[in-house]
């Protein structure tokens, strides 16, 4: 008989208040009998309406039914069958958007755990049966990935797993892309982004580093070295601003900027070469996820941090359990409010911010409420440190450097239903294609554009 519990098994965490002195990971992981207790909420549907919400459609019902019976590196074997990072997956995947929310579970009690039960299976693994992956046998075909970061780095599995020679061409000194320098330590641990990569390394894939496409060489030159499709996954990290008055004060800080230098270069470490500010009040303006990660990063710096969003709770895009996790610790949210000019001092750092409130008015093209400015309701808000966490835009680098490649008005490479660009043997996806989104549709985008590449590559040799 299913546990027919409304609640999902509680996932342990460290305490708000101990949590916010330190960047450990905050939720510490299901013990097995935790795990298994929560498998037994699985309905195991027949339709399986939880994989259609996957966009690497990993087959949740069977895996979960693994754990069930307490044999997890099986559960861990049918997981890997399609997805190549799931411990990165069930750590920072929106699941509530995705596979939970087609949980039939969910429909009147709370749906099963299937992230959390992914992490399970991929860290019980880590821990106690991480044997080296074989390298396939080679096909004779070489191919180029753009980008180190999830759509990359799932595509280079993929195709390394039919046998192909795949170079991976990274602009940073450590693969990984957003994974490394914008999720923090205390939700996806850094330790565990390069276990990932190092199983593709086994599989046969090389990492080339410090290579920027479009300067170091380009997407021609590449073609020209013989790889015979090269997928681009170089994601979207030109950050946005306002173009608000002031916004060129000391102590204004793009969330890219700030999240890299904590993230990647551990500016919050004492005595290192790249320290950060250490503010002691921050606006981080914005409600997405890349924003309470910026928040909670602030406040384990000392600072009290408030998060300014010009929609409601209701339209946080953020994830829930984030959201909460930054209520917890106590991050101010002030909502239905919008920055209008950032205010210094005679030192030229921010000094206070000033906002104005919202109403919600009529949906938009995006289906939310419009919000509306309320006239005369402008406020400050002190504040020596601001954060802009309103989204990114990919880098025109590459687009610059390669005739031919179409984009949109947005800057994102347009591709057809194959993931290919408007140039044969390229094809492109993650970031890149769609503009920030989450790490989970970036692999999808990989794992369908590393399939289309294949047959690209048959096609020709068979022709």
């Amino acid at each position: 008989m299913p546990n027919m519990s409304p609640n999902k098994v509680a996932m342990p965490t460290q305490e708000p208040e101990v949590r916010i002195t330190n960047f450990e990971e905050v939720a510490m992981g299901y013990t097995p009998q935790m795990a298994i207790e929560e498998a037994q909420r699985c309905l195991h549907c027949k339709h399986k309406p939880c994989v259609q919400g996957c966009p690497v459609n990993v087959n949740i019902p069977e895996f979960i039914e693994k754990v069930k019976e307490g044999d997890f590196e099986e559960a861990y074997r049918i997981i890997g069958m399609t997805s190549s990072l799931p411990a990165v997956c069930g750590r920072v995947c929106p699941q509530e958007s995705q596979c939970e929310k087609y949980c039939v579970r969910g429909i009147k009690t709370e749906a099963v755990a299937i992230g959390r039960l992914e992490r399970f299976v991929a860290d019980t693994h880590r821990n106690e049966h991480d044997a080296p992956l074989s390298k396939p046998q080679s096909n004779g075909h070489k191919v180029a990935v753009v980008g180190a970061g999830p759509a990359g780095l799932t595509a280079a599995g993929d195709l390394a797993r039919m046998g192909y020679d795949v170079t991976i061409f990274e602009a940073l000194h450590v693969a990984g892309g957003v994974l490394m320098y914008g999720i923090p330590e205390f939700r996806l641990p850094k330790e565990i982004v390069q276990a990932e990569i190092s199983h593709l390394k086994e599989l046969g894939v090389e990492i080339v580093t410090n290579f920027v496409v479009g300067r170091s060489d380009t997407i021609d030159a590449l073609i020209e070295d013989g790889f015979e499709a090269i997928f681009i996954g170089s994601g979207a990290g030109l950050p946005n601003f306002m173009g608000l008055p002031g916004e060129n004060l000391k102590g204004v800080y793009s969330a890219n900027e700030f999240l890299t230098r904590i993230n990647l270069m551990k500016a919050y470490k004492e005595g290192v070469d790249t320290p950060i500010q250490r503010p002691a009040k921050t606006v981080v303006v914005g409600g997405g996820n890349v924003a309470m990660d910026a928040a909670r990063c602030a406040r384990r710096l000392g600072s009290e941090v408030h998060i300014v969003y010009r929609r409601s709770l209701e339209e946080l895009p953020a994830r829930k359990e984030e959201v909460e996790h930054a209520m917890e610790e106590g991050i101010i949210f002030d909502l239905l409010c919008n920055p209008v000019a950032v205010i210094g001092n005679e030192e030229g750092w921010v000094d206070k911010v000033e906002c104005v409130r919202m109403e919600l008015g009529e949906p938009d093209a995006s289906g939310r409420r419009r919000p509306v400015v309320i006239e005369g309701s402008n406020f400050t808000i002190d504040a020596d440190c601001m954060i802009m966490a309103i989204g990114t835009s990919p880098n025109p680098l590459i687009r610059h450097t390669t005739q031919g490649l179409e984009v949109n008005r947005r800057g994102c490479l347009i591709v057809d239903e194959n993931e290919q660009t408007s140039r044969e043997g390229i094809y492109a996806g993650g970031d890149a294609v769609t503009g920030a989104a989450t790490v989970i549709s970036a692999m999808g985008a990989g794992k369908k554009s590393a399939a289309a590449m294949d047959a690209y590559i048959r096609s020709k040799s068979e022709s």
